[in-house]
């Protein structure tokens, strides 16, 4: 039985899919929105697998990891979450069977099943030129003789321990030993890990592999595919761990875009954003702007336009306040924070996103066309005079205001710390001098092995006076660059090491002690 809108006990069964939390269906997305109990089974427990499937959930709801049946039969709304699809190989049999005896109203969700996603993330197409694809449990005792049979695609779950023992009974049974073979592990996720053999070659090629489950086995001439159709484990940045030193409100872009080249981002913030100390001077600065006292208001941070709207806010004003004043932005994060407040930019640089950027592009006094030459610059207390100074020189009077102080964050948890210093990130991406300072202030400096990027020249500069190797610089300075030319760098890499006939490895696994993979 299934029911839109319970309002009696019920519990929905639902596929989690194989590892990647956006293979989710809409379906299980909608009830995890709805659920007043979430069950965990062991494997997805971890955080990295629970926090983006709760995600969907309501704030507050309950988690656990074990018994939910008499929480439903008093009327909660009941999600257990199940690996890949609940109904492939079933493990719920017998809860499905206690919801039916309790008489309480059960759905089951599919999922999307690792036999076809791991493949497909492989690079593996599930069925070829011969329409046959076979699944099997080698957790159950199995006839690999009857298997051997296949001609198409065989697709053993649960097998990897015993992966060299299956490939010499599928040979016994009639498999030429030369089938081609592949193993990949955590599929779908970041983690993903594919090793190609054949059946004759599986012991000496996973030898050193390091395979645990979840993983899966591929046996067939589809194998023999990989090499052209693989998408995902071939990703400029593919599995890179990426230190992003901004809070996540600042980095959500960045993050997105390193996402979509592979790598895992993980915010550190090294700066808090802080009130001005007296706030009298931001009060004045409000009130000249609704009395009419500046011709423009212009923006050099995304921080300055959130302290000016809750400013506005306490005062009870919202975007209609700008009327008949000109907005400039420093770059296009300013510009979307302030398009989110209800504002366009009437300035923002076409060429380079910095304060001399803004000033090149900025128009000189008029009084013929200027009732008022006066510019409010609400600004962080760290800024430089930059920009004052060139708007001065082009006739303006400028009221620099601080409107919020930068001051530097709490070190991060001990894991990260150690992290940073002993080589366990890929990569650390560096969008101002202060990230730099800050970053080594509260965490220590990144391990040798670490790349850095930068966002520019000066950013390089300070690096440098830390110590630290730029292998990376933006050819402008935005975040959005940055994280492009990152991946251009691995690109590089990766095309470099399958060119020398190697692994492509990330940065982290050249570090002293790390584990190392064979081909």
């Amino acid at each position: 039985m299934s029911s839109d809108s319970p309002t009696s006990g019920f519990v929905a069964f639902v596929g989690a899919g194989p590892g990647d939390p956006n293979l989710l269906t809409l379906r299980a997305a909608e009830l995890l929105g709805k659920a007043d109990l979430v069950v965990l089974p062991e494997p997805l427990r971890g955080e990295e697998q629970r926090v983006p499937l709760l995600r969907h959930c309501r704030p507050g709801v309950d988690v656990v990891e074990g018994d939910y049946l008499e929480r439903a039969e008093k009327g909660a709304l009941v999600v257990r979450l199940c690996e890949g699809d609940p109904m492939l190989f079933s493990s719920i049999t017998e809860e499905v069977g206690a919801c039916a005896a309790a008489e309480v109203d059960f759905e089951i969700v599919p999922g999307v099943p690792p036999a076809t996603a791991v493949l497909t993330y492989a690079g593996i197409p599930p069925a070829t030129a011969v329409p046959e694809f076979r699944i099997v449990d080698a957790a159950h005792e199995q006839d690999w003789a009857a298997h051997a049979a296949t001609r198409g695609t065989l697709v053993i779950y649960n097998g990897v321990a015993d992966a060299v023992a299956i490939g010499k009974a599928l040979i016994a049974g009639g498999k030429p030993d030369t089938t081609p073979v592949a193993v990949s592990s955590a599929g779908t996720t970041t983690e993903q890990y594919t090793v190609v053999s054949s059946l004759g070659r599986l012991q000496p090629d996973l030898k050193h592999a390091g395979f645990t489950e979840p993983a899966l086995i591929v046996v067939g001439e589809a194998v023999g595919l990989r090499e052209k159709l693989s998408w995902f484990e071939t990703k400029p940045l593919f599995g890179w761990r990426v230190l992003v030193p901004r809070t996540k409100e600042q980095s959500k872009s960045l993050s997105e875009q390193l996402i979509s080249y592979g790598a895992v981002p993980e915010e550190v913030p090294t700066i808090s954003v802080e009130p001005p100390r007296t706030p009298q001077q931001m009060d004045r600065a409000i009130k000249g702007l609704v009395t009419g006292r500046y011709e423009w208001v212009a923006f050099t941070s995304a921080n300055a336009v959130k302290a000016v709207r809750e400013k506005f806010e306490e005062y009870g004003l919202d975007a209609r306040a700008f009327a008949g004043l000109k907005v400039a932005a420093v770059g296009d994060a300013t510009a979307r924070a302030l398009v989110e407040f209800g504002v366009k930019p009437d300035l923002l640089p076409s060429g380079e996103q910095s304060s001399e950027g803004l000033v090149a592009e900025w128009p000189p006094y008029d009084s013929m066309l200027d009732p008022i030459n006066r510019v409010l610059l609400p600004r962080a207390d760290i800024s430089t005079d930059t920009l004052v100074a060139g708007l001065t020189e082009l006739g303006w009077e400028c009221d620099d205001v601080t409107a919020y102080r930068t001051v530097r964050a709490a070190p991060p948890p001990a894991p990260i710390r150690e992290a940073i210093k002993g080589g366990g990130f890929d990569a650390v991406l560096f969008t101002s001098s202060s990230t730099v300072r800050n970053l080594v202030g509260i965490a220590g400096k990144p391990h040798n092995v670490t790349v850095i990027a930068v966002i520019g020249p000066q950013t390089a500069k300070t690096a440098e006076e830390f110590g630290l190797r730029v292998d990376v610089m933006a050819d402008r300075p935005s975040a959005s660059a940055l994280a492009s030319a990152l991946a251009e760098y691995g690109a590089k890499q990766r095309q470099a090491a399958v060119a020398a006939g190697d692994t492509p490895r990330k940065p982290s696994q050249n570090r002293r002690g790390a584990r190392r993979r064979t081909k």
